[in-house]
Parts: C-alpha cells; sequence; structure tokens
C-alpha cells in the first residue's frame, strides 16, 4: 500500500472538491464527476450523495480503481469500501461543509452506505 504524503492530505483537505473517475473495463477512465470528500485519520473519503444510484459510483464499483484530481493533481487511486468510521466521517463533513442540507444529504444513510476510502495506487 502507497500513502499519501503529509503535503497531499493537507492539500486535499484544504480544497472543496476533488473530481473523482473510476476505470472502464478497457482501462479507459470514466468522466471526472466533482465530489465532496473529507480526510479523517490520515485517510481520504468520499461518499455518493446519491447513494448507491451515483452514476460515478456504480462506474468506480465495476473495478475499484481510477484517478482522483484536485488543486491541479492527478493520482491513481483504489478506492475500498469502509464503513468502520461512519461517525467521524459524518463529523468531518459536518465540519468541513457545515451542516445545511447538502452536508444532510451526504451523512444520510443511503449516502453512508457508499462510504470509500481511497487510496494512492501502487
Amino acid at each position: 500500500m502507497t500513502d499519501w504524503t503529509a503535503s497531499e492530505l493537507a492539500s486535499l483537505d484544504r480544497v472543496s472538491e476533488i473530481g473523482v473517475a473510476g476505470r472502464r473495463d478497457d482501462g479507459s477512465l470514466r468522466t471526472p464527476v466533482i465530489v465532496w470528500h473529507v480526510v479523517v485519520d490520515g485517510a481520504l473519503y468520499v461518499r455518493s450523495v446519491r447513494g448507491g444510484d451515483g452514476k460515478w459510483y456504480r462506474g468506480v464499483l465495476k473495478r475499484m480503481e481510477g484517478t482522483i484530481s484536485w488543486d491541479g493533481q492527478t493520482r491513481d487511486v483504489r478506492y475500498l469500501r469502509d464503513g468502520g468510521h461512519d461517525a467521524e466521517i459524518d463529523d468531518a463533513y459536518f465540519a468541513k461543509y457545515g451542516r445545511g442540507s447538502a452536508s444532510q444529504s451526504i451523512t444520510s444513510e443511503a449516502a453512508t452506505a457508499t462510504t470509500l476510502r481511497v487510496e494512492p495506487a501502487e
């Protein structure tokens, strides 16, 4: 496993949105989609605000690999299901984005069921 650098995590934590793209079976990338994300205990997490119906989320699930882009950087990544830190992730979303309706949506039961940890690809 390759870890995020401290600089990358700080940069990811600072930006409000990232672009995620899953990889197709032929190796090409799907169209990137802008999502909200949080950094919790040195790990990067994303969720689908539309739950399992989110098109980007369904695309990522096919191969569990792709890219993320932020602040002029792009990294190849692996996506892993991780429902073990939901309370901390909810708290991080509220701290980063406030408690408005969008934050309520990204912390809903349907969205929480889509929690993915994002790790740099080796």
